[in-house]
C-alpha cells in the first residue's frame, strides 16, 4: 500500500492537488479526471493504479515514487519546459481545464503521440539508432539512475535486447547488481525474468548468486504476474512462490454442473490453441481483468454526489493499433460475458496455462469448470461454429459493455473458492453472501442520491431553459428506436446488420468508422424538452432503484419498460446524424444501456431456461443499467443546453 502522499505533490498532467492515482510506466502521479482519460487510452499507453486501494507490491511502489520524485515528467514534457522551443501553442493543461477536450487532447499528444518529449537527431536507419539506446540501457541499469533508463525507454530502447558481445540483456544486468528498481523498471516495460543468457542462466539465477534475495524473490512473482493476477482477482489469494508453488486454480461454487456440448466444445478449442495464440488470449484477458478491477476501484473512489459527470468508466478494451482487427474486437468482446461466464473463462486459462507449462497431456476429467458462451453465440447465430478462430474473436458491439464492477467483487466473495491442491474445497458462505447483499444496499443508496442530485440539478436547468425559445425540429432518430416488445436476447442478427454504425466514438479510435457519406445534422432539440424528457427518465430509475431496495423484483420488469419508454422518446428528440460525437456517444450509451436494463430484468421471470437465476447478480447488473442511463440522460442535458446557449 502507498506511503501517504505529500501534499506538494500534484498531478502530472494539470497540476492540480493530491493526486491519487499513478501511470506505472510513466512514473507519474495522476489526479481522478485525468486518469479518466489516462485510462481510455489503454494499458500499452499508460498502465494505472489507485496509489491507496490498490494492492502494490512494494518495489514496484517504491519504483514508481522515486520516477516521479526524480523529475520523470520531464521526459513527456521535455519540449514544453524549454522556454526557447516554440510550441506552436500548446500549453499544459491546468486543474480548471475541462476534461474533455481540453484535458483529453493535452494527455493525448503527451502520451499517446509523445509531442514533446527529446528528439533524436533523424538517421537513415532507424534501427541502428535503436541498437544504440538498447546498449545504453544494458549499461545504465546496473546504476540506480532510474530516470535515465526511463528516457532511453521513451526513445525505443528495448528493454529485451540480447547484447550480441557481452551475451546477455539489461535485466541480467540489473539483476546481476541487485538493481531491484531497475529489475522493476525494465518487467513494466516487457522485460522477461525467465530469458538465458549465453551461458543458460536467468536473471533470477544472478539474483540468487549474488545474494539478492528480495529481488530474486521479486522475478520470480513478474514471471508468474500473469496467472498470479488471474487467481487474485477470482479469489483474493496467490501461490506460495517460496515453497515451490506456482499455481492456484479456482473452483466454481456450482461446478458439479454437467458440461454442456458448447461448453465442452469451447474448452476444447482453447487447448487446442497455439501457444502463441494461447499467449495472446491470456495477455487479453489479464487487460480485461485489470479493467474491471480498476472500474471498481473507480466507483468506490468517486465522490458519490457527482458519479454523473463526463469522467466516466471504460466500458471495454481500448483499441491497440499494434494489434490486428480481430484481436482488438475479441478483446472488446471480452466486456460482454458476465461474471460467471468471465469467471470459467478464467479458471480454463490458468488451468491451461499449469497444463502447458508442466507439459500435462490434455485431459477434461479433473477440470470442473464451465465456459458458458451460449449468450454470445445466441447474439452472432449466423455465424459459422466449425471456423478455425477461436470463440472470443468475433466482432463487439458498443451495445454489449456491462460489467457491474460490484457485481464482480460480488461473485467473487461468493461464487469461488480456492485450493491449493486445485480441488474443490467446502467453504462457509453465509458471511460471503450477507457482504454482498451490504454492497448490493450501498450501491442502491449511492445510486439514489446521484440520482436526487440529477433531479435538482434538471430543475435548475429547467428554470435556465424556461427562458429559450423552444425549436420545432424533431426529426426522426435511428438510435435504436426498435418496438419496445423486442426480446434485447432476440437481436443477434439486427446487430450484425447494424455494426458498423454502433461502434464506439467516444474517442474516434473504434475498429470501425461513421459512415462518411452521411452529412450530420446540425440540429439541436430545444433544452426544455431534453429537461422534460431527463425528468421522466429519473422518476422512472428511482421507481426502479426502490423495487430494488424493498426487494421487489417482481416489478423490475414494469419499471425498465417505462424507462425504455422513456429513453426512446429522449432519443427520438436528437437528428438522425448529430455531428457532435459527444452526443453519438451518449444516445449510444442511453439506448444500449435501456436494453442491457431490460434484458437483466426479463432474467427475474419465473421458469426462464438455462442456470437458476441469481437475483443478488441480476439486482447489481439493473443498477449498473440504471447508473449507465443517468449518466448519459445528464450529458445530454449539459450538452445541449451549452449548445442552446451558444
Amino acid at each position: 500500500m502507498s506511503k501517504r502522499l505529500r501534499s506538494s505533490e500534484v498531478c502530472a498532467d494539470c497540476s492540480g492537488p493530491d493526486p491519487s492515482w499513478a501511470s506505472v510506466n510513466r512514473g507519474t502521479f495522476i489526479c481522478d479526471e485525468c486518469c479518466s482519460v489516462h485510462r481510455s487510452l489503454g494499458r500499452h499507453i499508460s498502465q494505472v493504479r489507485h496509489l491507496k486501494h490498490t494492492p502494490w507490491p512494494p518495489t514496484l511502489l517504491q519504483m514508481v515514487e522515486t520516477l516521479y520524485n526524480n523529475g520523470a515528467n520531464s521526459i513527456w514534457e521535455h519540449s514544453l519546459l524549454d522556454p526557447a522551443s516554440l510550441i506552436s501553442g500548446r500549453r499544459k493543461a491546468n486543474p480548471q481545464d475541462k476534461v474533455h477536450p481540453n484535458k483529453a487532447e493535452f494527455i493525448r499528444a503527451k502520451y499517446q503521440m509523445l509531442a514533446f518529449v527529446h528528439r533524436l537527431p533523424c538517421r537513415d536507419d532507424d534501427s541502428v539508432t535503436a541498437k544504440d539506446l538498447s546498449k545504453q540501457l544494458h549499461s545504465s541499469v546496473r546504476t540506480g539512475n532510474l530516470e535515465t533508463c526511463l528516457r532511453l525507454l521513451s526513445l525505443g530502447a528495448q528493454a529485451n535486447f540480447f547484447h550480441p558481445e557481452k551475451g546477455n540483456t539489461p535485466l541480467h544486468v540489473a539483476s546481476k547488481a541487485g538493481q531491484i528498481l531497475q529489475a522493476e523498471l525494465l518487467a513494466v516495460y516487457g522485460a522477461d525474468p525467465g530469458t538465458q543468457d549465453a551461458s543458460g542462466k536467468t536473471p533470477v539465477d544472478y539474483a540468487r548468486q549474488g545474494g539478492h534475495h528480495e529481488l530474486a524473490e521479486r522475478l520470480v512473482e513478474i514471471q508468474y504476474e500473469l496467472t498470479d493476477r488471474l487467481a487474485f482477482y477470482l479469489c483474493g489469494r496467490k501461490p506460495d512462490h517460496k515453497n515451490g508453488q506456482h499455481f492456484i486454480i479456482p473452483q466454481m461454487a456450482d461446478s458439479s454442473l454437467d458440461l454442456s456440448e458448447l461448453a465442452k466444445a469451447a474448452k476444447k478449442k482453447l487447448q487446442s490453441l497455439s501457444n502463441h495464440l494461447f499467449e495472446e488470449l491470456a495477455m487479453d484477458v489479464y487487460d480485461e481483468v485489470d479493467r474491471r478491477e480498476t472500474d471498481a476501484v473507480w466507483l468506490a473512489t468517486q465522490n458519490h454526489s457527482t458519479l454523473v459527470t463526463e469522467t466516466t468508466v471504460v466500458p471495454f478494451l481500448p483499441v491497440n493499433p499494434e494489434y490486428s482487427s480481430t484481436r482488438n474486437q475479441g478483446r472488446q468482446k471480452l466486456a460482454r460475458f458476465n461474471a460467471h461466464e468471465f469467471a470459467t473463462l478464467v479458471i480454463d486459462i490458468l488451468s491451461d496455462a499449469k497444463r502447458r507449462q508442466q507439459g500435462s497431456p490434455l485431459s477434461s476429467s479433473k477440470d470442473n469448470v464451465e465456459l458458458i458462451l451460449r449468450t454470445i453465440s445466441n447474439q452472432h447465430s449466423g455465424e459459422s461454429q466449425d471456423n478455425d478462430q477461436p470463440d472470443y474473436d468475433s466482432v463487439a458491439s458498443d451495445e454489449d459493455t456491462d460489467l457491474d464492477a460490484t457485481a464482480s467483487k460480488a461473485h467473487r466473495q461468493k461464487s469461488l473458492d480456492s485450493d491449493l491442491s486445485d480441488g474443490p474445497v467446502t467453504v462457509q458462505e453465509f458471511m460471503e453472501v450477507k457482504n454482498a447483499l451490504v454492497a448490493s444496499e450501498a450501491k442502491i443508496q449511492q445510486l439514489m442520491k446521484v440520482n436526487n442530485n440529477l433531479s435538482d440539478e434538471l430543475r435548475i436547468m429547467q428554470k435556465k431553459a424556461s427562458r429559450l425559445e423552444k425549436q420545432n425540429s424533431t426529426p426522426e432518430s435511428d438510435y435504436d428506436n426498435t418496438p419496445n416488445d423486442r426480446d434485447p436476447d432476440d437481436l443477434g442478427s439486427s446487430r450484425k446488420g447494424r455494426q458498423r454504425n454502433t461502434v464506439w466514438q467516444g474517442d474516434g479510435s473504434g475498429p470501425d468508422a461513421a459512415e462518411p457519406h452521411t452529412a450530420p445534422s446540425p440540429i439541436f432539440p430545444s433544452t426544455e424538452d431534453v429537461i422534460r424528457k431527463t425528468e421522466q427518465i429519473t422518476k422512472n430509475i428511482q421507481e426502479l432503484l426502490r423495487a430494488a431496495q424493498e426487494n421487489k423484483h417482481d416489478s423490475y420488469i414494469p419499471c425498465s419498460e417505462r424507462i425504455h419508454v422513456a429513453v426512446t422518446e429522449m432519443a427520438a428528440l436528437f437528428p438522425k446524424k448529430p455531428r457532435s460525437d459527444m452526443v453519438r456517444t451518449s444516445l449510444r450509451l442511453l439506448t444500449s444501456s435501456a436494453y442491457r436494463l431490460q434484458s437483466e430484468c426479463k432474467k427475474t421471470l419465473p421458469g426462464d431456461p438455462g442456470p437458476p437465476t441469481d437475483i443478488q447478480l441480476v439486482t447489481q447488473q439493473v443498477i449498473q443499467c440504471a447508473y449507465d442511463i443517468a449518466k448519459a440522460a445528464k450529458q445530454l442535458v449539459t450538452i445541449t443546453t451549452k449548445e442552446n446557449n451558444n
